[in-house]
């Protein structure tokens, strides 16, 4: 294959130190905005983290029954993946009561439940949940219920992420390992194939072989510990494999691995047989062809393959029209892959130097072309599937990212137009030189056919004349070799051994100096590094050398950069819950039945103390919802070790001072040892107002305690 260096025009040259500047300052732009990108996921990947959401539940948050239910049904936004403690309840001790069986309701995998023991005595209960969306994301939560009125509870409500901090850490960085090594794969093996095969080219290829099936390994070794919410150390739980290669993302990457298996043959012949057999001549010209037919089909069913295994288990298989748009998420993944790892080798061929053809250049080109129709059509339709309406663009954290993403799209296809101009500029300047090169041959040639007869007629008679100076020149020669010479020659011999020793192959010297480095392996190993030395040296001027070549590199190096960041953004943007199930999960929370808002109940804690020994303990007093209007209050009495008590006599008033109202006095109803009610208080207007709270332990013993209490707006 021509090599662009050699057809380039001569003219000023490019220096290596310029060069070099070039590098630094595009390295530091990439740190730079990797920096930055990394800074964006720490402070938004808490808020990003959910798929599946929780939109109903029986029964309800908040809600008080009569009655102790039979069990507890939860329904989700999507698709859920459960396990046997997905769902918990716990009583106000802290004790389950569940039947440990977590099951899905009907068949509908957007449901999940769990039985309750029965008999179970009134009081406050709360519902701690985990489970995995069908887009692989793990999702938790909890609420509560009350059996007859609502009670203090101890149990601890589960905050915070659904997955341990380092997990999830490590387990995204994986994901970013995955796409990137899938790129390098499939967009090394596509160029190696069809424009120019080179080493940097087959280690852009084999790199990312190396990188997508060493973190598709460790990404199914953290899978248990990442849906669980355990730490690091649960990757040494080998047994909790089983569980996850029966769910779809284990079974997703399992699969990965073993289609790199049947990859790694793959590159072998790609750069072993078919690479060997470029410079074979007609012959085995049609053997060559079969090879290439057999390695297109091979490599388009690995990308095909390799690519479902993302499509099955992530936002393409969740939603609406999941059957068109999994088919499309694989084509936007191959895309991607022929489009930013062809680039990737590009640039390294580039700046290695290797030999590489304008029509090599252009074909890759016309390829990244096409990939890039590809990923604008394939995009379109995946944003309006995920984002659903324009609002979502700036109301919700996916639609974000999505406008993150396209604006680095186009800076690359800014950059690609200069990069495609350049290849242009190429094409041209080559051509010219082509055609001034035959040019000056046709010149040459008319000039020698002159005296190319009279030269034919002269030698005829020169030719005795230089047989006997031959033998003398001869005689003359053996008898110098005999004697030490010096000459600037030998003298440059001397200074640089290395370059005599390589370069020259006349010489009585060269025999004895090359067995002597035969014969010392430290001799023959350092002028072996000074040839490579030496090669790569004039392999890096030839290449500075060239000004189309540069100017074409900078592009090149800059759009790899770009796409290093671009696939850090589309990383996210797989572990982002989409815009669309965003808007309909907020508009279900605003939708509820009855209209009423989900505010937690005040509660509030009054010790009391009225004089003897039997006369101190602490009250709870309970204002549901804690809202203007109706309003449901509880006061629960225990002694100091929190065992239930009953007194005489219990009274309660509120008064809003700032506004004049009150007090309000709040007739209490004794529902059970400890436990008074209200079940309707009207509270005209939001506000701080103060408790006052009167307990009777005898006929003379007594105590009022005052409290501030807030009601919202």
């Amino acid at each position: 294959m021509p090599s662009l260096t050699s057809l380039a025009p001569a003219g000023p040259t490019a220096t290596p130190s310029r060069t070099t500047a070039t590098a630094r300052r595009l390295m530091a732009i990439c740190g730079t905005l990797l920096a930055a990108l990394l800074c964006a996921l720490s402070v938004g990947a808490s808020s990003a983290s959910a798929h599946a959401a929780l939109t109903s539940t029986d029964p309800a948050d908040g809600s008080v029954v009569k009655t102790a239910p039979r069990e507890v049904t939860l329904n989700f936004s999507e698709g859920v993946l459960l396990s046997g403690d997905s769902v918990r309840v716990l009583d106000p001790k802290g004790k389950r009561v569940d039947t440990g069986k977590t099951a899905h309701v009907g068949g509908k995998s957007s449901t999940a439940a769990a039985g309750l023991h029965s008999g179970l005595p009134d009081g406050t209960y709360t519902v701690a949940w985990k489970a995995v969306s069908e887009d692989s994301h793990p999702v938790s939560g909890a609420f509560t219920f009350s059996i007859g009125a609502p009670s203090r509870t101890t149990a601890k409500v589960p905050t915070g992420e659904a997955s341990d901090s380092t997990v999830s850490t490590l387990y995204g960085i994986g994901r970013y390992a995955a796409y990137g090594g899938f790129a390098a794969l499939v967009g090394g093996s596509v160029f190696a194939g069809l424009c120019r095969s080179s080493r940097p080219v087959r280690k852009i290829a084999v790199g990312g072989w190396v990188t997508v099936f060493t973190a598709s390994l460790v990404l199914l070794l953290l899978r248990g510990p990442y849906t669980d919410g355990e730490g690091i150390g649960g990757i040494l739980d080998l047994g909790r494999l089983g569980d996850v290669l029966s769910t779809k993302p284990g079974a997703a990457l399992l699969s990965r691995l073993l289609l790199l298996g049947a990859a790694a043959v793959f590159l072998a012949v790609l750069f072993g047989s078919y690479t060997r057999r470029t410079g074979e001549r007609e012959a085995d010209a049609r053997r060559r062809q079969d090879l290439a037919f057999g390695l297109g089909f091979g490599g388009t069913v690995m990308a095909v393959g390799l690519s479902a295994t993302w499509a099955m288990a992530e936002h393409a298989s969740v939603g609406l029209q999941r059957q068109l748009a999994m088919p499309v998420d694989m084509i936007h993944l191959i895309a991607v892959g022929v489009w930013l790892g062809g680039l990737a080798s590009l640039a390294v061929t580039l700046r290695a130097g290797e030999p590489i053809g304008r029509a090599a250049v252009r074909r890759f080109s016309r390829l990244a072309f096409g990939s890039v129709v590809a990923l604008v059509v394939t995009g379109l339709y995946q944003s309006w599937r995920q984002v659903g309406s324009w609002g979502a663009l700036t109301d919700t954290e996916y639609g974000r990212w999505l406008l993150v993403k396209v604006g680095l799209v186009a800076v690359l296809l800014g950059i690609a137009a200069i990069s495609r101009r350049w290849t242009g500029r190429l094409t041209d300047a080559t051509a010219d030189t082509a055609e001034e090169t035959d040019a000056e041959a046709e010149a040459e040639s008319a000039s020698e056919a002159a005296p190319a007869a009279s030269a034919a007629s002269e030698a005829e008679a020169t030719a005795e004349a230089e047989a006997e100076a031959g033998t003398k020149a001869a005689v003359k020669a053996g008898v110098k070799a005999a004697q030490p010479v010096r000459t600037g020659a030998a003298d440059a011999a001397v200074d640089t051994p290395a370059d005599a020793e390589t370069e020259s192959g006349d010489g009585p010297g060269d025999g004895a100096g090359s067995d002597a480095a035969d014969d010392d392996p430290e001799r023959a190993a350092q002028l072996a590094r000074q040839r490579a030395a030496k090669d790569k040296t004039a392999t890096l001027r030839e290449r500075d050398a060239d000004r189309e070549r540069s100017a074409l590199r900078r592009p090149v190096i800059a759009e790899t950069i770009v796409a290093v960041v671009l696939l850090a953004v589309a990383t996210v943007l797989s572990g982002t819950q989409p815009g669309r199930a965003e808007t309909e999960q907020a508009s279900a929370s605003a939708t509820k039945p009855g209209g009423q808002l989900n505010v937690d109940p005040v509660s509030v804690l009054v010790p009391y103390n009225t004089g003897p020994k039997s006369g101190r303990g602490k009250a709870v007093v309970m204002i549901e919802p804690a809202l203007p209007g109706d309003n449901a209050l509880h006061v629960f009495t225990t002694d100091l070790a929190d065992r239930p008590v009953d007194v005489p006599e219990v009274k309660l008033s509120l008064t809003l001072k700032s506004k004049g109202i009150g007090p309000l006095r709040i007739p209490l109803e004794r529902l059970s040892t400890g436990h008074w009610s209200a079940k309707t208080v009207q509270l005209p207007m939001a506000g701080t107002w103060q408790l006052s709270l009167t307990v009777r332990t005898s006929d003379i013993d007594q105590v009022t305690e005052t409290r501030n209490v807030k009601v919202a707006q």
